[in-house]
């Protein structure tokens, strides 16, 4: 079959080179219905089927088929006939052919009588909207793939972006990512759009009107922003944030970030934000930066102090001074303890409080059934009872990882030592710094301490102070111009002069 170019150069050689039919048919081995057709009109006709297909197998049931789908108009949205139900209907009249066959004849002719979706083009004020949405990615984190919740919250009149990376998107990582929002935007928009939220909804009412969660009608009210939730399954009456999670994903998570947590990460995602505001949209004249300074008078101010995003509950202390929370277990300071404490969970860190008091912190776990142990909280237990050291599961995790110089010191306390419990008592106090001092800082004083041969408290706690507060060294006087004074304070000393001073001052 001839294309444009062939149809071009047979017109070209037919009326501006003045070239017989027969000629053309010559030189460029077409025949003379093909050249005829040619010049007859300038491009080749798109193929055309002249008649229709036979279908030997499925065409009896073509009416019986449409008739079925003629009815679907009729039935209740959730009770009409599916691809497979039609095929399961015909077979019983008969049909031997494959189901594959009655689903594509059945998607050709409802992509025949279905209408194109359609959409009003929109036009925002300045400050009054914004959109939020969840969106997933990969990212390598610590050197493994590691799949990552983010939010995503866009101004509808500057467009301008923000996105945070969760681990989750429980409740107070959604609060969180509004907060940073908020902060980025440096305002509150007056009315943000959402899908159905489990984590703001409670429950779907009758046309637009929701059931909100009481946690959420809370942080509304702290910024005094109204909600707005779409029509359930129709994403489009928030297309612009729909449209920003996948534009997220491909430019600022394309190629694959390589992070060492999800601080760094969202570091990232926030330079990668305001590098945005260079960007101007299709038909626009003004850049998303510029768009944004017009629209942030217009937003709300932002709280004196913005929301705590974390759930809060009452735990209990078990026998190993550990609390409970998603199936993991974290530690509890041995000399703080008690029966009952609150635990708050932040999206990255737990804190556990006791009479308002914030007694530990940790890293969340996402993971379950963990044991997060900080071997800090154990050290008064292991002073009071040696004899576990050497089995106590935090000491243990610790020991993996703690610098050479500590179990050298631990050496040479046990030889120093009379026996192994005053070694370990020893050794445990001065473990029991950081508490109250950086761990590099320890590790530098303890190495301090074995070169000076003070391996004990008072010893470390000396080369800690010195570290801290190190008082200067004087330099010794260059005397090369004076030789004279080079003997001074060097001459031995005569007793003599001593008695006669002594005479002297009797007399």
């Amino acid at each position: 079959m001839l294309n444009v170019l062939d149809y071009e150069r047979i017109r070209q050689a037919y009326y501006n080179q003045g070239k017989s039919m027969r000629e053309i048919e010559r030189e460029y081995g077409h025949s003379y219905w093909t050249i005829r057709k040619a010049l007859e009109k300038p491009e080749p006709s798109g193929y055309q089927l002249g008649q229709a297909k036979v279908a030997p197998v499925l065409g009896p049931y073509h009416a019986q088929i449409e008739q079925l789908l003629a009815e679907n108009v009729k039935l209740p949205r959730k009770q009409r006939y599916t691809s497979k139900k039609i095929y399961q209907t015909i077979r019983k009249a008969g049909y031997r052919g494959a189901e594959s066959t009655v689903r594509a004849y059945v998607s050709g002719k409802r992509k025949e009588t279905r209408r194109p979706a359609i959409y009003l083009p929109l036009e925002f004020d300045p400050g009054i909207d914004a959109q939020a949405d969840w969106g997933e990615g990969t990212v390598v984190m610590g050197g493994e793939p590691t799949v990552v919740q983010f939010f995503v919250m866009r101004l509808c009149y500057s467009r301008k972006l923000f996105m945070m990376a969760f681990p989750t998107q429980k409740q107070e990582a959604f609060f969180l990512g509004h907060v940073h929002a908020f902060a980025h935007f440096e305002g509150v928009p007056h009315r943000i759009s959402y899908d159905n939220l489990k984590t703001a909804v409670n429950r779907i009412l009758q046309g637009r009107n929701r059931e909100e969660q009481t946690q959420f009608t809370r942080f509304r009210s702290h910024y005094l922003f109204d909600s707005r939730f779409c029509t359930p399954g129709q994403g489009h009456e928030k297309g612009g944030v729909e449209s920003a999670v996948g534009y997220g994903r491909r430019n600022f998570l394309v190629p694959t970030p390589q992070v060492a947590n999800f601080d760094e990460l969202n570091r990232l995602l926030v330079e990668a934000c305001r590098d945005d505001d260079l960007r101007t949209i299709d038909r626009g004249v003004h850049s998303i930066g510029q768009r944004w300074r017009e629209e942030q008078p217009y937003l709300r101010p932002l709280p004196d102090r913005p929301f705590t995003c974390c759930q809060s509950r009452e735990v209990t202390l078990n026998g190993y001074g550990q609390v409970t929370f998603e199936t993991n277990r974290y530690s509890v300071p041995a000399h703080k303890a008690r029966k009952q404490l609150t635990l708050r969970a932040y999206p990255f860190q737990i804190e556990i409080l006791a009479d308002n008091e914030i007694i530990a912190t940790h890293a969340r776990s996402y993971q379950r059934n963990q044991d997060i142990l900080d071997p800090l909280h154990y050290l008064s237990l292991v002073e009071q009872r040696p004899g576990a050291f050497e089995h106590a599961r935090p000491m243990r995790q610790w020991r993996a990882e703690w610098p050479p110089v500590y179990a050298t010191l631990l050496a040479t306390l046990r030889t120093e030592h009379q026996t192994e419990s005053q070694a370990i008592r020893t050794f445990t106090r001065i473990l029991q710094l950081h508490q109250t001092y950086e761990a590099d800082l320890v590790a530098t004083a303890i190495e301090h301490a074995l070169q000076e041969g003070m391996p004990h408290l008072s010893g470390v706690r000396f080369c800690l102070n010195r570290l801290l507060d190190p008082t200067p060294q004087a330099s010794p006087l260059d005397l090369s111009a004076k030789p004279e004074l080079v003997e001074v304070g060097r001459q031995p000393l005569a007793l003599a002069n001593y008695d006669r001073f002594l005479q002297e001052v009797a007399s």
